[in-house]
């Protein structure tokens, strides 16, 4: 399984979509802290391509209700972006920014390649479990773990939080446990590895 790793927040936890009718958006990085006293910011990016900033013009700033502002310059340095956004000229106006997220509307997207999917996409997931010695990928014997609730980023591999009968079960993402992703029909199936449960 491979995924684009965006911070994308699901409605919920965002609400930067009020309706179907509005942009979804993706979160592409976090206003650190200022860095320096003429208006730049340290940007932690939540993106696999840190360059990208170069190639926007308008980036929408905040989580609750965010505003569009024109991009100025951006840096790559080390693992951060230095970002300076219009109409923010000065230390203290940056400091108010403070751990906003920085997003653009999914359309702008990089676009994904088959096997890529967008980690927000997972919530709300149905989760079953693999039938033993069986080639079928769903069948009625199929345990219903539960829902697919949260996502946790961690170095190695993501964890998926699945809540359901059995209580809160964490699977790694990796493909000795997700043996398939079915958008289509709002399910994953798993292989319960020992010791998983």
């Amino acid at each position: 399984m491979t995924n684009k790793s965006y911070q994308e927040r699901d409605d919920s936890q965002r609400g930067s979509v009020k309706n179907d009718t509005e942009p979804r958006f993706l979160v592409i990085g976090e206003i650190l802290k200022p860095h320096g006293v003429h208006g730049e910011m340290r940007v932690m990016p939540h993106t696999d391509s840190p360059e990208r900033f170069s190639w926007i013009d308008t980036v929408f700033v905040g989580k609750e209700d965010p505003q569009p502002v024109a991009v100025e310059s951006v840096r790559l340095h080390k693992n951060f972006v230095l970002l300076k956004l219009a109409g923010f000229e000065s230390r203290d106006a940056v400091e108010r920014l403070r751990g906003a997220w920085l997003q653009l509307p999914e359309e702008e997207a990089i676009p994904l390649e088959d096997d890529e999917y967008f980690l927000y996409r997972l919530i709300g997931l149905q989760v079953y479990s693999l039938v033993e010695n069986t080639l079928a990928v769903y069948s009625d014997e199929s345990e219903h773990l539960g829902e697919l609730t949260q996502i946790l980023e961690t170095g190695a591999n993501n964890v998926f939080i699945v809540q359901g009968a059995r209580g809160e079960i964490l699977l790694p993402d990796i493909p000795d446990v997700i043996v398939e992703i079915d958008f289509e029909n709002g399910r994953m199936l798993v292989n319960l590895l020992p010791g998983l449960v």
